[in-house]
Protein backbone atom coordinates (compact mmCIF):
# COMPACT_ATOMS: atom_id res chain seq x y z
CA UNK A 1 0.00 0.00 0.00
CA UNK A 2 1.27 3.46 -1.29
CA UNK A 3 1.00 6.50 1.23
CA UNK A 4 -2.12 8.73 1.34
CA UNK A 5 -1.67 11.82 -0.36
CA UNK A 6 -3.69 13.35 2.63
CA UNK A 7 -2.06 11.38 5.44
CA UNK A 8 0.20 14.40 6.24
CA UNK A 9 -2.78 16.93 6.80
CA UNK A 10 -4.39 13.81 8.28
CA UNK A 11 -1.70 13.67 11.06
CA UNK A 12 -1.84 17.69 11.30
CA UNK A 13 -5.30 17.96 12.01
CA UNK A 14 -5.20 15.28 14.62
CA UNK A 15 -2.44 16.99 16.08
CA UNK A 16 -4.39 19.94 16.15
CA UNK A 17 -7.51 18.79 17.43
CA UNK A 18 -5.84 16.55 20.34
CA UNK A 19 -3.26 18.29 21.37
CA UNK A 20 -3.62 16.99 24.66
CA UNK A 21 -3.26 13.37 25.43
CA UNK A 22 -3.48 11.95 28.81
CA UNK A 23 -2.94 8.32 28.76
CA UNK A 24 -5.90 6.20 28.76
CA UNK A 25 -5.05 3.39 31.54
CA UNK A 26 -4.30 4.56 34.94
CA UNK A 27 -0.57 3.30 36.39
CA UNK A 28 2.15 4.73 38.56
CA UNK A 29 4.80 1.87 37.27
CA UNK A 30 5.40 -0.45 34.33
CA UNK A 31 3.90 -3.40 35.90
CA UNK A 32 0.77 -1.53 36.75
CA UNK A 33 -0.04 -0.29 33.17
CA UNK A 34 1.14 -4.09 32.23
CA UNK A 35 -1.66 -5.60 34.19
CA UNK A 36 -4.20 -2.45 33.07
CA UNK A 37 -3.41 -3.63 29.53
CA UNK A 38 -4.20 -7.14 29.80
CA UNK A 39 -7.12 -6.08 32.14
CA UNK A 40 -8.06 -3.88 29.01
CA UNK A 41 -8.93 -6.50 26.22
CA UNK A 42 -12.75 -6.51 25.27
CA UNK A 43 -13.75 -4.06 28.10
CA UNK A 44 -13.68 -0.30 28.16
CA UNK A 45 -10.50 1.59 29.56
CA UNK A 46 -13.08 3.54 32.00
CA UNK A 47 -13.85 0.30 33.76
CA UNK A 48 -10.17 -1.06 33.93
CA UNK A 49 -9.67 1.89 35.93
CA UNK A 50 -12.77 1.73 38.54
CA UNK A 51 -10.66 -2.11 38.94
CA UNK A 52 -7.82 -1.32 39.22
CA UNK A 53 -7.48 0.53 42.78
CA UNK A 54 -9.09 -2.48 44.21
CA UNK A 55 -6.38 -4.90 43.00
CA UNK A 56 -2.99 -2.34 42.79
CA UNK A 57 -2.09 -1.27 47.14
CA UNK A 58 -3.41 2.24 47.63
CA UNK A 59 -0.28 3.62 49.20
CA UNK A 60 2.87 2.96 46.71
CA UNK A 61 3.13 1.34 43.05
CA UNK A 62 1.99 -1.99 42.66
CA UNK A 63 4.87 -4.74 42.41
CA UNK A 64 4.56 -9.03 41.36
CA UNK A 65 5.09 -9.40 44.85
CA UNK A 66 1.59 -7.57 45.49
CA UNK A 67 -0.55 -9.96 43.85
CA UNK A 68 0.94 -12.99 44.28
CA UNK A 69 0.28 -12.54 47.80
CA UNK A 70 -3.38 -12.00 46.83
CA UNK A 71 -3.42 -14.93 45.55
CA UNK A 72 -5.47 -16.13 42.28
CA UNK A 73 -8.78 -16.33 43.86
CA UNK A 74 -9.18 -13.12 45.34
CA UNK A 75 -7.25 -11.53 41.93
CA UNK A 76 -10.18 -13.50 39.63
CA UNK A 77 -12.92 -11.37 42.23
CA UNK A 78 -11.37 -8.32 41.64
CA UNK A 79 -11.10 -8.40 37.95
CA UNK A 80 -14.51 -10.24 37.20
CA UNK A 81 -16.39 -7.03 36.23
CA UNK A 82 -13.74 -6.64 33.16
CA UNK A 83 -14.72 -9.49 31.71
CA UNK A 84 -12.86 -12.90 30.06
CA UNK A 85 -11.55 -13.13 34.09
CA UNK A 86 -10.18 -16.38 33.64
CA UNK A 87 -8.09 -16.58 31.14
CA UNK A 88 -6.86 -12.85 32.35
CA UNK A 89 -6.56 -14.01 35.94
CA UNK A 90 -4.18 -16.70 34.45
CA UNK A 91 -2.24 -13.88 32.54
CA UNK A 92 -1.93 -11.78 35.16
CA UNK A 93 -0.14 -14.45 37.27
CA UNK A 94 1.30 -16.00 34.93
CA UNK A 95 3.46 -12.26 34.96
CA UNK A 96 3.65 -11.89 38.56
CA UNK A 97 5.36 -15.04 38.92
CA UNK A 98 7.44 -14.42 35.51
CA UNK A 99 8.40 -10.81 37.02
CA UNK A 100 8.96 -11.69 40.75
CA UNK A 101 11.61 -9.35 42.29
CA UNK A 102 12.00 -8.36 38.55
CA UNK A 103 11.56 -5.14 36.84
CA UNK A 104 9.35 -4.86 33.43
CA UNK A 105 11.47 -5.17 30.59
CA UNK A 106 11.28 -2.20 27.30
CA UNK A 107 12.17 -5.02 25.24
CA UNK A 108 9.74 -6.48 22.95
CA UNK A 109 10.94 -9.86 22.59
CA UNK A 110 11.23 -10.08 26.53
CA UNK A 111 7.51 -8.93 26.83
CA UNK A 112 5.99 -11.10 24.73
CA UNK A 113 7.34 -13.40 26.07
CA UNK A 114 5.21 -13.02 29.44
CA UNK A 115 2.03 -14.76 29.83
CA UNK A 116 -0.93 -13.32 27.74
CA UNK A 117 1.03 -10.66 26.57
CA UNK A 118 0.95 -10.18 22.65
CA UNK A 119 2.35 -7.31 20.12
CA UNK A 120 -0.29 -5.26 20.90
CA UNK A 121 -0.06 -5.30 25.01
CA UNK A 122 4.09 -5.22 24.53
CA UNK A 123 4.17 -1.78 22.40
CA UNK A 124 1.74 -0.28 24.83
CA UNK A 125 4.21 -0.40 27.09
CA UNK A 126 6.80 0.17 25.38
CA UNK A 127 5.03 3.45 24.12
CA UNK A 128 3.40 4.61 27.24
CA UNK A 129 5.72 3.05 30.11
CA UNK A 130 9.07 3.52 28.62
CA UNK A 131 8.22 6.43 25.75
CA UNK A 132 9.90 3.93 22.95
CA UNK A 133 8.32 4.96 19.46
CA UNK A 134 5.15 1.89 18.96
CA UNK A 135 1.89 1.38 17.04
CA UNK A 136 -0.42 -0.75 18.87
CA UNK A 137 -3.42 -1.71 17.07
CA UNK A 138 -6.84 -1.74 19.13
CA UNK A 139 -10.12 -1.90 17.48
CA UNK A 140 -10.19 1.91 17.23
CA UNK A 141 -6.79 2.54 15.71
CA UNK A 142 -8.25 -0.41 12.92
CA UNK A 143 -11.17 1.42 12.39
CA UNK A 144 -10.47 4.47 12.05
CA UNK A 145 -7.34 4.02 9.94
CA UNK A 146 -9.32 2.34 7.36
CA UNK A 147 -11.57 5.00 7.38
CA UNK A 148 -9.44 7.48 6.59
CA UNK A 149 -7.29 5.53 4.25
CA UNK A 150 -4.47 5.41 6.30
CA UNK A 151 -4.39 1.57 5.74
CA UNK A 152 -6.59 -1.26 3.61
CA UNK A 153 -6.49 -4.10 5.46
CA UNK A 154 -10.19 -5.35 5.76
CA UNK A 155 -10.35 -6.67 9.33
CA UNK A 156 -6.74 -7.66 9.24
CA UNK A 157 -4.92 -5.74 12.44
CA UNK A 158 -1.61 -7.02 12.07
CA UNK A 159 -2.21 -6.03 8.54
CA UNK A 160 -3.07 -2.28 9.68
CA UNK A 161 0.04 -2.15 11.85
CA UNK A 162 2.08 -2.76 8.90
CA UNK A 163 0.82 -0.44 6.57
CA UNK A 164 0.54 2.67 8.82
CA UNK A 165 4.36 1.68 10.30
CA UNK A 166 5.33 1.42 6.15
CA UNK A 167 3.98 5.11 5.00
CA UNK A 168 4.35 6.93 8.42
CA UNK A 169 7.66 7.94 9.86
CA UNK A 170 8.11 5.77 13.01
CA UNK A 171 8.59 9.40 15.23
CA UNK A 172 5.23 9.99 14.89
CA UNK A 173 3.44 6.29 15.72
CA UNK A 174 3.09 6.54 19.65
CA UNK A 175 1.26 9.91 18.94
CA UNK A 176 -0.62 8.74 16.28
CA UNK A 177 -2.05 6.11 18.37
CA UNK A 178 -3.43 7.71 21.00
CA UNK A 179 -5.10 10.47 18.69
CA UNK A 180 -6.93 7.81 16.46
CA UNK A 181 -8.08 5.92 20.24
CA UNK A 182 -9.74 9.19 21.23
CA UNK A 183 -10.99 10.40 17.53
CA UNK A 184 -12.43 6.79 17.48
CA UNK A 185 -14.14 7.44 20.74
CA UNK A 186 -15.06 10.86 20.15
CA UNK A 187 -16.50 11.17 16.56
CA UNK A 188 -15.26 8.23 14.23
CA UNK A 189 -17.35 5.68 16.26
CA UNK A 190 -17.99 2.03 15.06
CA UNK A 191 -22.12 3.00 14.99
CA UNK A 192 -23.14 6.71 13.49
CA UNK A 193 -19.79 8.45 13.22
CA UNK A 194 -20.14 11.82 13.34
CA UNK A 195 -18.94 12.99 9.84
CA UNK A 196 -21.11 16.58 10.16
CA UNK A 197 -18.70 17.38 13.04
CA UNK A 198 -15.42 15.68 12.00
CA UNK A 199 -11.98 18.10 10.81
CA UNK A 200 -11.03 15.52 8.83
CA UNK A 201 -14.54 14.93 6.74
CA UNK A 202 -13.56 16.49 3.63
CA UNK A 203 -9.90 14.26 3.49
CA UNK A 204 -12.01 11.02 4.89
CA UNK A 205 -12.44 8.61 2.13
CA UNK A 206 -15.42 7.06 4.06
CA UNK A 207 -17.21 10.36 5.15
CA UNK A 208 -21.44 10.83 4.87
CA UNK A 209 -20.78 14.43 5.47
Amino acid sequence: MEASPNTNKILQILTQTYPELPIPLKHRNAFELLIAVILSAQCTDARVNTVTPKLFPNDRPCAAADILKLGEDQVRKIIYPCGYYNSKTKAIMGCAHALLNKEVSSNFQELTALPGVGAKTAQVVQAQAFGIDAFPVDTHVHRVCNRLGLADSGKNRDKTERQVKATISQKHWSRLHLELIYHGRALSTARKPKCSECPLNKLCPSSEA
